[in-house]
């Protein structure tokens, strides 16, 4: 009898299963934490970067959206790359180049320098950014995926709190090439906890290698659930290799879940997130916090309040479920979004308005974090088949990417042309339209294996039946 056939016959104690789980979840987030701190930390350093280099308006938009730019390239590459050769190795290049990009962006000493180097950490974010969550869901146990797929967005707001604490840390002396460079640590942690970590049994799998996805099975789930879930997982692969490639996108089947995917991608981004990382500080200055110590401590406190209500979904996502957070939050979003505007508009010249600003600001997050920031990613691992689920979640990240890319473009023109008032009040409505596409269209996945998942699409069941 072999070592596997002993360990499958004994069984492996559901604690240390449990355990194993956590630590490749938490090791796989830390490219979640990459992703929030290389997107947060120029928020603190652009105020010092702009004297450095000399930058106008014009080009601060261009270095922001260096990493947004690359991200949105690599996400259509990404996609394929983690098809072709497996979750587990495009993580570990990615965290070897992040550490790269993080060194380049801190020794850069021309502009184009430090372009270059946040642009190769775009392209890193954009694999990583659908890549981990991926890697999380195909590896978590159905009861269990919600709460550690969501690990990668805990991470990430972990990340642009860190980034935040980092840019106070060094506000005082302006030494915004420790804001960057600080980015290579988390980089190298990442890296050496992949090459520990083992590939998803379902890509194992799809590559004939059926023995080795046992091994990893028999690590994550009870020995009376590995036969089972392999037969699943095979199922699974003969609709695949019925599948017409990218024409699989065109079947009638496949029309809701690439809808609702690529549908949250933009709502995500249009309902105005992305302007209070990459502009919170400069948010604050305009609300009357006057130095740039100041405006970034605030905005460390609007990052801690993204961190604890991620902590709160993280809690209760699979219990709660994904429909019902996400249209609490997108809700909660539209209405501190327009308690936000209206400070603007009627109480900026009151010497409390900056208190205003905060308390609806830190509400419009909190928001954000139980509702659309998990709850996107933990969908689009989800709602979409094995035999196209690299590809749309590519899909779905490129559009998440793109209108990240033209939110932070067109934020400061659109703050100087129509105001902050009208401006933030056209997010609340966005954060409106996105209750109803919501409502509307979202079912409700918890509890479901992604195999159950894929038949109810095949089957044409209707959000009421799920």
């Amino acid at each position: 009898m072999t070592a596997q056939s002993n360990l499958r016959d004994a069984g492996v104690p559901s604690r240390q299963i449990g355990g194993f789980i956590t630590i490749v979840a938490a090791t796989a987030a830390l490219g979640g934490l990459l992703f929030g701190y290389d997107t947060g930390v120029i928020s603190g350093a652009l105020l010092f970067l702009k004297g450095a280099f000399g930058l106008t308006a014009q080009m601060q938009g261009v270095v922001t959206s260096a990493v947004l730019a690359g991200a949105t390239v690599a996400a259509g590459f990404g996609g394929w790359l983690a098809d072709r050769f497996g979750r587990r190795l495009v993580m570990l290049v990615l965290a070897v180049l992040f550490v790269v990009g993080a060194l380049l962006s801190a020794i850069a000493g021309t502009v184009s320098a430090l372009v270059a180097g946040r642009v190769l950490i775009g392209l890193c974010i954009g694999v990583v950014s659908f890549v981990a969550p991926l890697y999380i869901a195909e590896v978590a146990p159905p009861d269990r995926r919600g709460a550690l797929v969501s690990l990668n967005q805990l991470a990430i707001t972990i990340g642009i709190l860190v980034s935040y604490v980092v840019d106070s840390a060094f506000a005082d002396s302006g030494a915004w090439r420790w804001m960057l460079g600080l980015g290579a640590v988390p980089g190298m942690v990442l890296a050496g906890g992949m090459l520990v970590l083992p590939e998803t049994p379902r890509w194992l799998i799809k590559q004939a290698r059926e023995a080795d996805a046992r091994k990893v099975l028999l690590r994550t789930r009870s020995a009376d659930q590995v036969d089972h879930e392999i037969q699943e997982i095979k199922a699974d692969l003969l609709l695949e290799h019925q599948a017409l490639g990218w024409k699989a996108f065109l079947v009638p089947a496949m029309r809701r879940p690439l809808t609702i995917g690529v549908g949250l991608a933009i709502l995500q981004q249009i309902t105005g997130i992305n302007t209070v990382i990459y502009y919170a500080p400069t948010i604050f200055q305009s609300a009357g916090f006057e130095t740039a110590k100041a405006s970034i401590l605030a905005t460390a406190g609007v990052g801690l309040v993204n961190v604890l209500m991620t902590i709160v979904a993280l809690k209760i996502i699979d219990r709660a479920g994904r429909r019902a957070l996400l249209l609490t939050g997108t809700a909660g979003m539209a209405v501190s979004l327009a308690v936000f505007a209206a400070g603007y508009a009627f109480g900026g010249a009151l010497p409390g308005f900056r208190w205003i600003a905060i308390a609806s600001l830190m509400a419009y997050v909190g928001f954000f974090a139980i509702g659309l920031g998990p709850i996107f990613w933990l969908l689009i691992s989800e709602i979409f088949p094995l035999g196209i689920r690299g590809r749309a979640m590519g899909a779905a990240t490129i559009a998440n990417w793109g209108f990240n890319l033209l939110v932070a473009l067109t934020f400061l023109q659109l703050l100087q042309s129509a105001g902050p008032a009208a401006t933030f009040l056209i997010y609340a409505a966005l954060s409106v339209i996105g209750w109803f596409f919501a409502y509307r269209l979202v079912p409700e996945t918890k509890g479901r294996t992604l195999e159950q998942i894929e038949r109810f699409w095949v089957e044409g069941r209707p959000i009421k039946e799920w």
